[in-house]
């Protein structure tokens, strides 16, 4: 549960770089919230940081990365982005192979995963992608996947983008996730739990939500980037 004041500053950050592709200052974050110093919104981003709402990028000025919204903000048209500051790019993750491209970093791309009916289990590797090493979360293990369908299309994903999966096992509520059914069947969709039961959620009316049982549902990475080509 977000306090007010943190609330809001987590909807302003998000608004503001939605509009302006660059994070707000501490002093527009300070003026925005009404409060008398900086000191009052370091102890905010903290406080979202360690609730994993928003992730400081290291050695970067003024990085920040959305990491979720609460429902509140989400069904406002949550984008994952991450925005990038001043200060030398990071390492590159495990299982990435940095490239001379200026701070790109090849990952494998493992094949298609469907935004609409669930397609085969994705296994192989069909070549590398270069991706910005600020797209990049953590240290984890990262991958790519090609979407085929339409089911998540009010997120921003769209038939066609190659979407950039950060290999974990849990997610959080509400976090955009790619989900194996049963063993067989991999689909990107948004994730929610139910007490004994997943929901995997659509972002376009024309789907419905599937409830299934946890134990036929298993997380197989967490989205933090997109990549569109005209």
């Amino acid at each position: 549960m977000l306090t007010r004041k943190q609330l809001d500053l987590l909807e302003f950050i998000h608004k503001r770089m939605q509009r302006d592709g660059v994070p707000p200052s501490f002093d527009e974050m300070k003026d925005a919230l009404d409060l008398r110093s900086k000191s009052g919104i370091h102890r905010l981003i903290t406080a979202l940081e360690e609730r994993g709402f928003i992730r400081r990028l290291a050695h970067r000025a003024r990085a920040i990365e959305i990491v979720k919204l609460p429902e509140a903000l989400e069904s406002r048209g949550f984008r994952p982005m991450v925005i990038e500051g001043d200060g030398p790019p990071p390492a590159p993750p495990a299982g990435a192979r940095e490239i001379e491209t200026a701070g790109a970093i090849e990952v494998p791309l493992m094949g298609r995963i469907a935004a609409g009916t669930p397609i085969e289990a994705i296994s192989h590797v069909s070549h590398n992608v270069a991706v910005p090493g600020s797209m990049l979360s953590g240290r984890g293990r990262h991958y790519a996947l090609e979407v085929k369908g339409d089911s998540m299309i009010e997120a921003g994903i769209n038939d066609g983008d190659v979407v950039v999966i950060r290999e974990q096992d849990t997610a959080e509520n509400g976090e955009i996730v790619v989900a194996l059914v049963d063993d067989q069947e991999a689909t990107l969709k948004r994730f929610r739990r139910r007490g004994d039961m997943i929901a995997l959620e659509a972002a376009n009316p024309a789907y419905e939500t599937r409830i299934l049982p946890s134990d036929k549902v298993k997380v197989q990475g967490r989205l933090v980037g997109l990549i569109r080509s005209y």
